[in-house]
């Protein structure tokens, strides 16, 4: 895992354990999302914003908007992945991030996601200024 100042990546590893895998040994498609979710999380928590402390202090929390997920090849029981997340854009209510799992170097999974800053009514809420700044400076990148 990286946490160094010149690189605005985040990487979380993860193990996959038998309860992410199907019959065969392979990865559930949908236990992808489970592990980029937990990047997610991480890299917010990085940045200073807990899910919890969101909602107590903002009444607000971070919602899917749009997810699009690419396989590439399968991951295996005992599998050490690693899940890097990489914000492209912050706008107003929402931050556009991507995220790559690989296992030794290898793409396994890309994820292309946006969550939105919603309000327990589930109206969008703008991001906070210095929120916007926090993510933006630990994790922004120019899109490929």
């Amino acid at each position: 895992m990286s946490d160094r100042t010149d690189d605005v990546a985040h990487r979380l590893p993860v193990r996959v354990y038998y309860e992410d895998t199907d019959a065969g040994g392979i990865v559930y498609h949908a236990n992808y999302l489970k592990f980029a979710e937990r990047g997610r999380t991480e890299f917010l928590r990085r940045a200073g914003y807990e899910h919890r402390a969101l909602m107590g202090d903002l009444g607000a929390g971070f919602a899917v908007r749009r997810c699009a997920i690419e396989f590439l090849k399968p991951a295996l029981l005992d599998d050490m992945l690693e899940v890097e997340t990489r914000v492209a854009a912050v706008g107003g209510a929402s931050v556009d991030m991507l995220q790559t799992i690989r296992r030794d170097g290898t793409t396994v999974a890309t994820i292309d996601i946006q969550v939105v800053l919603i309000d327990r009514a589930g109206r969008p809420k703008r991001l906070p200024r210095e929120m916007a700044a926090a993510v933006g400076r630990h994790g922004t990148t120019a899109r490929s």
